[in-house]
Order: structure tokens, then C-alpha cells, then sequence
């Protein structure tokens, strides 16, 4: 990653990068080809952003408050195993006729009632970003996916004393490419650790991954969701791969943009909001 000194202004950005945690915000900056100077930002505004480039899109990472659990900050991630998606691998919000890619749901009724308590109906992501994934994902049908090279290129993946014998070795995608999903994925304001909750909830809905964030963004923030996967959704629930999978997510994204041609965020209707990819892991 290069700094560029060209002045820039707030309306050169037309990318926003949203992370949950500090360690996601460092893998998206990570993935920038060029650093850009900070910019001003408005006496009401409390967040901090990060700018830069990825493939001729100006981009801009901002990170959702620390501490703080939730709809709206410090997503967690998990997955069903039945499945067959794996700690590593990635899954991408993707709309189906019934919902826009991520289903909100009410943890503590769906807890108390037995059964799966949804809540209200949510916007799927920009057009735009739609058609970006179409297009990478017949090109990952041509060839493997970019993932792996540009892991290699980030400066810091692990720690160089880092023993990997200590994970599990089942799910060792750390050495081999991360799987891509491409699916639902459900929302609440609370931590999904129950194995039986997460298996109706996958089996009655097709949920791929649970996170604790995406709901309280998507109709505020058009975007698309991409999560790495750290955890199964259960009690053993560890920050063990946190790191890793922070990064395949990130990697994914930069691939992805690399699908979109910048003339595409000038003549869209989402371009006065900006377009949004919410990054994550867990």
C-alpha cells in the first residue's frame, strides 16, 4: 500500500467500507492500494474514517463504536455446520424472493416460543453491487477465486510465531482457498450460542451465517454483506480465528471491487447515498 498525496475532497468517495471491530478495519486498510490523507469531518460526526483506493475506487472505512453489542455495532459471526461452510471460508448476502439477503430475527422470542420470530423485512443491496457479484462469481466458475493472492500481498496475516496446530485441523482453510456462500444471513441483537436455535433457524429459513449487526444498517445503508466465519454458533465459541477471517473477508471484498467499473457508482441512482459493503468476521 502506497500513500498518495493528491488533495482530495468528501465527494470523491463513493465506497463506504463499514467494519464491526478495529481488527476488520485493519484488514480492509490493509487491502487498500493507495492510503489517502485524512479528511475533516463535521463537528456532529463522532466517527473516524480511513481513506484510500482499491482498483480506481475511492474508498472510505469507517469503524462502528468499540464496546458497544448492538443491532447496530460489534457484529459476531457463526455458521450451521450441516452446511459444510467452514471456520475461513466467506458468505456473502445474496436476496431471495422473499427476502433482500439478511432476515432479522428476534433472538429472545424465538428462544421462549420454539419457534423462528422474524422482524419486518429489510432492503437487499444495490443493483450495482448485484451485478458485481453475478459477474464474479461466473468468473470464479473460469478459475479459482483471487483470494489466496491477495492474502499473501497483506503485510500481516499472523503473527510470524503464530502455531497453527493449535486449530482445528478439520477446518485448516488457513493453507487452502476460502470457500465463498453466497445465501441468507440472520440478524439479532444478541449473540447466537444455542445449537438447536441455529439449526431450526437454518433449516426453516436456509440461513447460512448469524451476526449482530447488518439489521440495524441495511435500510439506513443500502449494501451488500460480506462475513467471514470464526465460530459455529454454539457454546464453544472462541476469537481464535478472528484475525484470519477478518482477512479472507476483506480479501473477498477487494476482489469484488475489482468487478465494478468506477463509470458504474457515476451513473447509479444509489450514488448520492454512496455504496455500502459491510465487512466482517467472527
Amino acid at each position: 500500500m502506497t500513500t498518495f498525496n493528491r488533495t482530495y475532497s468528501h465527494y470523491d468517495y463513493t465506497i463506504a467500507w463499514i467494519s464491526a471491530l478495529p481488527l476488520e478495519m485493519a484488514a480492509a486498510t490493509a487491502m487498500l492500494d493507495e492510503r489517502h490523507p485524512d479528511l475533516p469531518t463535521d463537528m456532529s460526526d463522532n466517527n473516524t474514517y480511513i481513506f484510500g483506493s482499491i482498483h480506481s475506487h475511492n474508498i472510505v472505512i469507517v469503524c462502528l463504536p468499540v464496546g458497544v453489542y448492538v443491532t447496530t455495532s460489534a457484529a459476531t459471526i457463526a455458521i450451521p455446520s450441516q452446511f459444510d461452510i467452514r471456520l475461513g471460508d466467506v458468505v456473502v448476502s445474496k436476496p431471495t424472493r422473499d427476502y433482500g439477503g439478511i432476515v432479522q430475527y428476534d433472538y429472545r422470542k424465538t428462544l421462549n416460543n420454539n419457534r423462528a420470530e422474524r422482524v419486518g423485512m429489510l432492503n437487499k443491496p444495490p443493483s450495482v453491487l448485484l451485478t458485481a457479484i453475478s459477474r464474479l462469481q461466473a468468473e470464479h466458475l473460469m478459475r479459482p477465486s483471487n483470494i489466496p493472492t491477495i492474502l499473501s500481498d497483506m503485510d500481516v496475516l499472523f503473527e510470524s510465531d503464530y502455531d497453527h496446530s493449535d486449530l482445528d485441523s478439520t477446518c485448516a482453510n488457513c493453507c487452502n482457498e476460502p470457500m465463498i456462500h453466497y445465501g441468507l444471513i440472520a440478524s439479532a441483537n444478541q449473540v447466537m450460542k444455542n445449537a438447536r436455535i441455529r439449526d431450526r433457524l437454518a433449516e426453516e429459513l436456509g440461513i447460512l451465517c448469524f451476526e449482530m449487526e447488518s439489521a440495524g444498517l441495511m435500510d439506513t445503508f443500502p449494501c451488500l454483506v460480506i462475513r467471514g466465519i470464526c465460530d459455529y454458533a454454539d457454546s464453544h465459541k472462541s476469537k481464535q480465528w478472528q484475525g484470519y477471517t477478518a482477512a479472507t473477508a476483506a480479501a473477498y471484498t477487494k476482489e469484488l471491487l475489482s468487478m465494478i467499473h468506477p463509470k458504474q457508482e457515476l451513473n447509479s441512482p444509489a450514488r448520492g447515498a454512496r455504496e455500502r459493503l459491510v465487512q466482517g468476521k467472527q
